[in-house]
């Protein structure tokens, strides 16, 4: 009699790993598909910020007759369904931190340009990764919309910090 009991238990101690399993395969895959969706929507909206390359600066725009570096993000991430703040101060605390040497595409990068202020006042977003650089969009005020390295002296001088945006 016990060892017909040990049976039933063993039995559903198996099903019950068994149904775990297929259960873990199942978030896997959705973890997954996630991980797909945000790679898509990353690629999106860096392919879509590249369609203002050449844009003019102008203070305050966000559209393709002129914009500054807080526009040009927040049309582009916007197109894709992920809302940022509309100025460069604010998105500096939207996200999640990331340190310059784990930025990735996707990512946005901040800066102090202006000695005379106190606070960032410029913001990018990164186009491009390799164990060497970092390429980021960002609409400059003396050359419109453009792509900029981190490596620039100017840049690297500048920056102060990194934030995920997209998860």
């Amino acid at each position: 009699m016990v060892i017909f009991n040990l049976k039933k238990i063993s039995f559903k101690f198996l099903f019950c790993a068994f149904a775990l399993a297929l259960v873990s395969c199942g978030g896997s895959r959705r973890v997954q598909q996630a991980e797909i969706q945000r790679a898509n929507t990353i690629i999106s909206v860096v392919n879509y910020s590249k369609t203002y390359l050449g844009t003019p600066y102008k203070y305050g725009g966000m559209d393709p007759s002129g914009m500054d570096c807080s526009g040009l993000l927040q049309l582009s991430f916007l197109r894709y369904g992920v809302e940022l703040p509309r100025t460069t101060r604010l998105m500096s605390k939207f996200g999640n931190k990331v340190k310059l040497k784990q930025v990735d595409v996707g990512d946005l990068v901040f800066f102090r340009t202006n000695k005379k202020s106190r606070g960032i006042n410029h913001v990018g977003l990164v186009v491009n990764r390799t164990p060497k650089t970092i390429d980021f969009i960002h609409s400059s005020s003396s050359q419109g919309v453009m792509i900029s390295s981190i490596n620039n002296p100017y840049w690297r001088k500048n920056y102060v910090k990194s934030r995920r945006v997209i998860y």
